[in-house]
């Protein structure tokens, strides 16, 4: 059979891993010679717990400043306040430390600052569309590094969610240098993030690994690799459900976000459980990380006719092999206790409309593997999950 294909390298240095994240950003940051430090963190991690502090310390001299305000969903105007802020404490590097809306903020600020976008409406025109994968911004100066609190894995991609509130439409915003330089896997930093979160993120995290297999660009090493990173997540988030201080096992679930990333990475294009999630949490205000608990069964379920092969390897990685991998995620989902449909988040038909308007404008939803023509295939995908 007569195979096909490309791999892409990502603008990305390292991923560093066993040891404490205080000390492996001190190290990076005079690797980098960075004199200017401007941490992104989560607001939990800095007003109850030593960790942030434990950063501070461990950077001394070379600390500018901290901001803690990231909303859940990341918006237009928080990241032109920081990208403010950041310049005028002349930032040379800037770390994120916490979950996804965290590590997308510190990807747009490092844009904001380079293009001196210091207001919301000054980001219209950046944004990804079906016919514009990259915003016009100049390359910036400024780098990143992300150390993460949670499993979604947005820092191995050089994409950003950002909310228009005035619209209430989230939006991707992309540069190949919004990348991470460095990504830090600290497990100690996890043990602080809420038990819903934590397996919630881990969800979405193995939806980057689901949507690279059954991609309508699949890739060899991508498929390989993402079914390991499923491996690890679906045993990683048992045992961390089971025992939260299972260090090891919170390791696991990191190790298994970033291989779950490979395609995100090497720009496999990601599918309707993306575009979908996307608009609900935009649109609907559902939680990122209950997105892909309610979605991907019923995306599989519509899916099925253009990636059977590609499903079956899902299953098989799910612990289910033989078993539809629809069915077997959503078993995996009741075993963590999260939601399952999009009752169950409040979403009722009456915005399944306004879902697929706005869903067709996402890039993932022309690159879905089974054909999505109209908002009205979006609307069966949801009805398949009411």
């Amino acid at each position: 059979m007569h195979v096909a294909g490309s791999h892409q390298y990502p603008t990305m240095e390292s991923v560093i891993y066993g040891k404490p994240a205080a000390e492996a950003l001190r190290e990076e940051a005079e690797r980098l010679d960075a004199r200017r430090v401007y941490l992104i963190a989560s607001r939990t991690l800095n007003t109850t717990t030593d960790e942030i502090e434990k950063i501070r310390k461990s950077l001394g001299d070379r600390h500018a400043a901290t901001f803690d305000g990231v909303p859940q969903h990341t918006t237009r105007d928080v990241v032109t306040q920081i990208a403010w802020q950041a310049s005028e404490v002349k930032a040379d590097l800037v770390v994120a430390i916490g979950g996804g809306s965290v590590v997308d903020a510190a990807k747009i600020v490092l844009m904001c600052m380079e293009n001196e976008i210091f207001a919301p409406a000054g980001l219209d025109g950046f944004e990804t569309t079906p016919e514009r994968r990259f915003g016009p911004f100049r390359t910036p100066k400024v780098r990143m590094i992300a150390i993460p609190s949670t499993l979604s894995g947005g820092e191995y991609n050089s994409g950003a969610l950002v909310t228009d509130t005035s619209r209430k439409l989230k939006q991707i915003f992309n540069h190949p240098m919004m990348m991470p330089r460095s990504i830090i896997l600290d497990p100690a930093i996890t043990k602080y993030t809420p038990e819903k979160l934590w397996l919630g993120s881990g969800t979405r995290a193995m939806d980057h690994g689901i949507e690279a297999i059954c991609s309508s660009r699949p890739n060899v090493l991508v498929d390989a690799v993402c079914q390991q990173g499923l491996r690890y997540l679906h045993d990683g988030l048992l045992r961390t459900k089971a025992n939260p201080d299972d260090e090891a096992a919170r390791l696991n679930c990191q190790l298994g976000s970033w291989l779950s990333a490979f395609g995100l990475q090497s720009r496999v294009p990601m599918g309707a459980s993306h575009a979908i999630g996307h608009v609900l949490g935009g649109t609907c205000d559902v939680p990122h990380y209950f997105c892909t608990a309610v979605m991907m069964p019923s995306v599989l379920r519509y899916n099925h006719p253009a990636t059977e092969k590609a499903q079956q390897a899902i299953a098989a990685a799910l612990g289910a092999p033989g078993r539809d991998a629809g069915e077997a995620f959503a078993g995996f989902i009741a075993e963590l206790g999260l939601p399952r449909r999009l009752a169950d988040v409040g979403v009722g038909e009456d915005r399944f409309e306004l879902i697929g308007r706005n869903a067709m404008l996402s890039i993932f939803t022309r690159a879905n593997p089974q054909p999505i023509r109209e908002p009205a295939d979006v609307v069966k995908i949801l009805k398949l999950a009411a």
